[in-house]
């Protein structure tokens, strides 16, 4: 398989709304974890770290150069892979466990992270039979309707459990940006993890479809609007017969 070098591993976007899109192309997009760093007057924001196959400090230093919250939307394995590079590093208490001491089963890397996931492999010490999350003990727990204020831009916690029991959205009421984490995007949704929850998952889903949400940034997938919102979650529930 090819191997990438590391400064080649990481793709960044400028989107609108001081928001970049950071990705690993490398890696499928079924299980390429989209990573949302927004720009704030005192402080920045980051909103997952991706798998952590090669760092994301060393080889992205927009999310190094400012004071920074590193957020885990959850705590699955390609969504908090680079969290214990960075000092503040915020999550649900819901899997603040997870966070702290991650296994590969907890994080989901068992049974998902073989080689067949990437389409090319990074030039750096990897193997995906030893792969794993290190541990990353979260300096501020968060809980549904606590703010991450970044000076100019408050962003509110918006707690989603049903895909995991910590998942979280961040919802800007004054920009109408959502940061959905995987609860919701635009593709195939997951689950049935082994601590998904139906019944949290509806509930979750139809909180979010309330909001008057102008774009949003998934935790996978390109980013769509608050109309094409809508639309998803209507149609996952009359899947579901509801």
């Amino acid at each position: 398989m090819t191997r990438i070098p590391p400064k080649d591993w990481y793709r960044q976007r400028k989107l609108d709304d001081g928001i970049t899109w950071i990705d690993e192309p490398h890696i499928q997009e079924f299980y390429r974890c989209n990573i949302w760093h927004v720009r704030g007057r005192d402080r920045d924001l980051m909103v997952d770290s991706g798998m952590g196959v090669v760092s994301l400090r060393e080889w992205v230093p927009l999310v190094s150069e400012r004071p920074l919250d590193a957020v885990a939307s959850h705590t699955h394995f390609d969504h908090v892979g680079c969290h214990h590079e960075f000092p503040c590093r915020l999550c649900h208490s819901a899997e603040a466990e997870i966070l702290a001491s991650p296994t590969r089963a907890s994080t989901l890397a068992d049974p998902y992270v073989t080689d067949d996931i990437f389409d090319a492999l990074p030039d750096v010490p990897y193997s995906s039979t030893s792969y794993a999350v290190k541990g990353a003990p979260a300096t501020r727990l968060l809980e549904d309707g606590d703010v991450i204020d970044l000076g100019d831009r408050q962003f509110e916690v918006i707690h989603t459990p049903g895909h995991s029991p910590g998942g979280i959205a961040l919802w800007e009421a004054a920009s109408g940006v959502l940061i959905s984490g995987d609860i919701v995007y635009d593709g195939p949704l997951i689950e049935d993890t082994y601590h998904a929850d139906a019944e949290a998952y509806i509930r979750s889903m139809k909180r979010l479809a309330d909001l008057p949400a102008r774009v949003v940034h998934g935790g996978h997938f390109p980013s769509f609007s608050g109309e094409r919102l809508r639309e998803i979650v209507t149609g996952w529930l009359r899947e579901k017969g509801l």
